[in-house]
């Protein structure tokens, strides 16, 4: 009966793929820019990272679709495509105002594929003695203020 309302399954998956990603990608940049937090990029990205661990916002099935995306790119590349294209517009926005535009971009960059990869360790069992990502996570919040130290 639900199929009625789509092309198939896999428009059906692609239609609640985007709507899980839109809820993730709004409830991450709410605690970005949430006023109570600090408002540097290093900040931020503190700031988001509960909310992409977390257990809501259909979080399961959003790593199911990156799955599929890697293991049958041909047919569901644009599962995770999609994702790069509603967090990297933010991840430039937070970054400070003086910052060149090629530089924002290089560090949105950097940030969106070592949060997506920290998840995917995460998801996944990660490595011995950082199982939740959380080692190379702090990490990244380091660099992050080093960078934004530097001007």
């Amino acid at each position: 009966m639900l199929l009625y309302h789509f092309a198939g399954a896999e428009d059906l998956l692609r239609e609640a793929v985007e709507v899980l990603r839109e809820r993730r990608v709004t409830s991450s940049l709410a605690a970005a820019f949430d006023p109570g937090h600090g408002q540097s990029l290093a900040e931020r990205v503190r700031a988001l990272w509960p909310v992409l661990t977390g257990s809501g916002e259909g979080q399961r099935a959003l790593d199911q679709a990156l799955g599929l995306a890697m293991y049958d790119p041909e047919r569901h590349a644009a599962l995770a495509v999609d994702a790069a294209d509603r967090f990297l517009p933010p991840l430039r926005a937070m970054c400070p105002a003086g910052w060149s535009d090629e530089r924002k971009d290089e560090v949105a960059e950097l940030v969106f594929a070592a949060l997506r990869g920290f998840l995917v360790q995460r998801r996944t069992g990660g490595v011995a003695g950082d199982v939740g990502g959380e080692i190379g996570f702090a990490a990244l919040v380091r660099m992050l203020e080093r960078e934004e130290a530097v001007g």
